[in-house]
């Protein structure tokens, strides 16, 4: 997929926010929401912090805008954020009735489209940045999980060639 511009500058600050939530022992999801070109809200897992798994980063980037935006502003508003939405935060996302959704690494959770409000999902961008950011936090140890693995000879599996060709593809 090729990205422009406007895009690639608003999914590296999700980006951002994805490496300030690795820096902190965080799940690395990190989330922009976006009104007319402008960030409007950010957000990033918090889930390890205060021991919620509801603390998405999706969860807490509208709780950011609500602060000073109403909430009718959602739906002239479009979500950057560095993993597809679980499903909770797209149950969210869809009764907020959030514009659109552009994120990095590819699931495909959002392809049921029986349910109303649908919202636009446009998967890939800076697909392997997502997907490493998570594997730098994969691999080491998380000190909040309830029973710890350990992790010592686990090394960091990078995009291969073939993959990185795939990812331009897309």
């Amino acid at each position: 997929m090729e990205v422009d511009s406007r895009h690639a500058y608003f999914m590296k600050q999700a980006l951002l926010m994805g490496e300030k939530a690795l820096e902190s022992g965080e799940t690395p999801v990190g989330c922009v929401l976006v009104h007319h070109d402008r960030i409007v809200g950010s957000g990033m897992n918090d889930t390890n912090k205060s021991m919620n798994g509801t603390r998405h980063a999706e969860f807490i980037a509208i709780e950011d805008m609500l602060r000073s935006h109403p909430k009718s502003l959602l739906r002239s508003t479009d979500l950057y954020v560095t993993v597809e939405p679980c499903v909770m935060c797209a149950s969210a996302l869809r009764q907020y009735q959030i514009r659109a959704v552009y994120f990095g690494s590819i699931l495909s959770l959002h392809s049921d489209f029986t349910i109303d409000p649908p919202y636009p999902v446009y998967g890939g961008l800076f697909r392997k940045e997502a997907i490493m950011l998570l594997r730098r936090f994969y691999i080491q140890e998380n000190e909040k999980a309830p029973k710890p693995r350990p992790k010592k000879n686990r090394e960091l599996k990078t995009m291969s060639e073939e993959d990185n060709a795939l990812s331009l593809a897309s």
